[in-house]
């Protein structure tokens, strides 16, 4: 609720700064109309204009002194959640994903693997991945999450994730039986966890995790210090372009 009326307050500006222009129309017909039926008066749209440009100079000196809103920081406890990188990395960052969803497939094809070259291969980041299934959207989401932690039980978390993540329009049942054939899994016990919904609990949890810190969409990324039960970082909302996640990365206090 608190970031909505920091929003709420930039946000009114522009709506206040068009109202002298209503103001203006109805001085204008006030000039016109000199009868009777005239709507407003000439002082009465001077005192409106007079009014309105003290309510705008009040609103952009309060926005100068509020400065700009300050990020929203989260912290996780990752315990027991797959990991990409070095344990000992300075910097974390954590991805809430919908394997649905067309702009975590866009990350997942183009930022993410700059993002490996340059940072997690290289120590500097270690990489989580959580679920954020929008089910409402997308109707083979929540199948999907929980099938990369299927596959994380016969050590194949990463792979299927990969596969999942190029392919958001193969995720019904015959294509993950696919994948798992294709990564040589163990076929039976792969279809026993997902027709058992043995981690949809877990999906489930990871959700209102998401929601309790702030994502509104997906992906949304925590991006910050490593701490040994996680990181505490920075609220990330959306795909952003490559530069936003590195400047996170490389913000002088992410890795203290």
């Amino acid at each position: 609720m608190k970031s909505f009326f920091r929003n709420a307050r930039f946000a009114a500006l522009p709506l206040i700064l068009l109202l002298p222009l209503g103001a203006q129309n109805a001085k204008k017909d006030a000039k016109k109309d000199t009868g009777k039926d005239a709507g407003i008066t000439r002082d009465q749209a001077d005192q409106i204009l007079d009014e309105l440009r003290q309510i705008r100079q009040l609103l952009q000196a309060q926005a100068e002194k509020n400065g700009p809103p300050s990020p929203v920081r989260a912290k996780l406890d990752l315990t027991g959640f797959q990991m990409l990188g070095s344990k000992d990395a300075p910097v974390t960052m954590v991805e809430f994903t919908d394997y649905q969803c067309p702009y975590c497939q866009r990350f997942h094809m183009t930022i993410f693997n700059d993002l490996k070259k340059n940072f997690i291969d290289t120590g500097k980041v270690r990489f989580y991945s959580r679920d954020l299934p929008l089910d409402s959207l997308h109707p083979n989401a929540i199948r999907a999450a929980q099938a990369a932690r299927c596959a994380a039980d016969q050590g194949q978390f990463w792979k299927l994730r990969d596969i999942m993540g190029s392919n958001p329009d193969k995720l019904d049942m015959d294509s993950l039986l696919a994948d798992a054939t294709s990564l040589k899994m163990d076929l039976g016990a792969f279809k026993g966890c997902l027709d058992t919904q043995k981690y949809k609990e877990a999906v489930q949890t990871d959700v209102l995790e998401a929601m309790k810190i702030g994502a509104e969409a997906t992906p949304t990324f925590v991006i910050g210090k490593s701490t040994p039960q996680g990181v505490d970082g920075e609220l990330l909302v959306g795909l952003q372009p490559l530069g936003e996640f590195v400047k996170l990365i490389s913000k002088p206090d992410a890795a203290k």
